[in-house]
């Protein structure tokens, strides 16, 4: 852990191991930190982040046991468990038996740790440190993963597929084919992870990245089913915009690109940083952005596409026809793609950091879930708040054509852009001082003073 001057009140901050987890954890952890809250970011060894990006915290490592076949294994829930079976003795006697430099556990006045590494809430209620819960995918999520059990012993899990249309009861809009269920390895690891990660314990509140004019419904129902606060303070990048992970280099050159293109006429496309796809979906989404003749920017992340590095299995007849409207790159930018002038429509998995930041600018969107909350963020987006249009199905390139031509030139594109900035404007408000968002920040800072 690194050494550095300290001040204020020690929170630690445990966050999950994965983009999407890491990103507004650190986001928070730069509110906080704003707040005169000294910070201590503790984290797995797996998927560590740059502790260089963020000179202000200090980083403790906590070991975490894992072998490098566990590593390797493409199971994201399967390791979820075994970090959190690994995790918990290792993460007491780091705060307990740390290094000289470590602040005695009396001076830590709080452990905010992500729903998917509970082992934290665990060492916390052992060492008596007040602890607070923090979701990262949005209060509609939230509320439908606990009736996964019973749906199952329902027999509605897996989902038949005469039921996939069907609205699932009390959770309107979401269909059963919505439901936010995993990709990953087996169906029984992944709902015993869902219950271990909503059970609240002896945490003293909830955090949620999310905005109370977005998800106004399911807020007041999580409300009536928790009996601690809840605390909607979304859209953390926009508290904290510039907080980075650095898991993924980002390729800048893609903005000088879009310097030069005209006001709403680039399609930005990325699939997230999980999300896999086979060379047939790769080059049917290529073939239908290339008929589309809209301009792209398109991020293929490497290793995204088994048994390639990268993009080489793109022939030379689909570089040429693009060449002039197309911009593929490793990795990019995407906070600042989104706010670009020249970006009008976002062709996204729907993970829940990239809902918030195209809405947030005011950007409709393609969506494309993979899996887990991406569906019912994509649900949400296209049938509660119509900013979106989703692709449904296999992937093909007609099919790709026709909803990327909808998106930037056709008149329900444009309604769902008009849609999308009325949005925008509401979370403007909501961040504002007075907002919902701003008041909702203040009690949380309130809440860890007084402990």
């Amino acid at each position: 852990m690194e050494n550095q001057e300290q001040s204020g009140k020690r929170l630690v901050l445990v966050p999950g191991p994965f983009h999407g987890h890491l990103t507004p954890m650190l986001q928070l952890a730069t509110v906080l930190k704003s707040k005169d809250f000294s910070i201590t970011i503790a984290h797995t060894q797996f998927n560590n982040p740059d502790s260089s990006a963020h000179p202000d915290f200090t980083f403790l490592r906590i070991p975490d046991g894992l072998s490098e076949e566990e590593v390797r294994n493409p199971d994201l829930i399967a390791i979820m468990l075994r970090l959190n079976v690994n995790c918990e003795s290792s993460f007491r006697e780091c705060l307990t038996q740390g290094p000289d430099h470590m602040e005695p556990v009396d001076k830590i006045c709080c452990i905010i740790y992500d729903a998917l590494v509970y082992f934290s809430e665990t060492v916390a209620r052992d060492l008596k440190i007040p602890s607070i819960a923090m979701h990262t995918s949005n209060a509609a999520t939230n509320l439908v993963r606990p009736i996964l059990l019973q749906l199952k012993a329902q027999g509605h899990i897996p989902v038949p597929d005469s039921m996939l249309q069907t609205l699932v009861p009390l959770h309107q809009p979401i269909r059963f084919k919505d439901l936010p269920l995993s990709n990953f390895g087996s169906l029984d690891y992944f709902l015993e992870a869902v219950v271990l990660m909503h059970k609240i314990r002896s945490s003293s509140a909830i955090i949620f990245n999310t905005i109370h004019c977005l998800e106004e419904s399911p807020l007041v129902r999580l409300h009536q089913r928790y009996q601690v606060p809840i605390f909607p303070i979304g859209p953390l990048h926009k508290f904290a915009p510039t907080s980075d992970v650095r898991l993924l280099q980002e390729d800048t050159d893609c903005i000088t690109w879009l310097d030069k293109q005209t006001h709403n006429s680039v399609i930005y496309v990325s699939l997230g940083s999980i999300a896999k796809m086979n060379q047939d979906q790769l080059l049917e989404m290529a073939w239908g952005l290339a008929n589309s003749k809209e301009p792209f920017l398109w991020v293929i992340r490497p290793g995204s596409i088994p048994d390639l590095e990268w993009i080489e299995s793109m022939n030379e007849e689909f570089k040429e026809c693009v060449r002039d409207r197309g911009c593929i790159v490793k990795w990019a930018p995407q906070k600042k793609v989104l706010a670009h002038d020249a970006v009008g429509g976002f062709w996204s998995h729907c993970g829940w950091n990239s809902t918030l930041e195209s809405i947030c600018e005011g950007v409709p969107m393609i969506c494309q879930p993979c899996f887990g909350d991406q569906k019912v963020n994509a649900r949400y987006l296209t049938h509660e708040w119509r900013v979106g249009l989703e692709l449904e199905g296999e992937i093909e390139r007609g099919t790709v054509e026709r909803a990327v031509r909808t998106l930037m030139k056709e008149k329900e594109g444009e309604e769902m852009r008009q849609r999308v900035l009325d949005l925008k404007r509401k979370v403007d408000v909501s961040i504002d001082d007075g907002g919902s968002s701003c008041h909702y920040l203040s009690e949380v800072v309130e809440l860890l003073r007084s402990f």
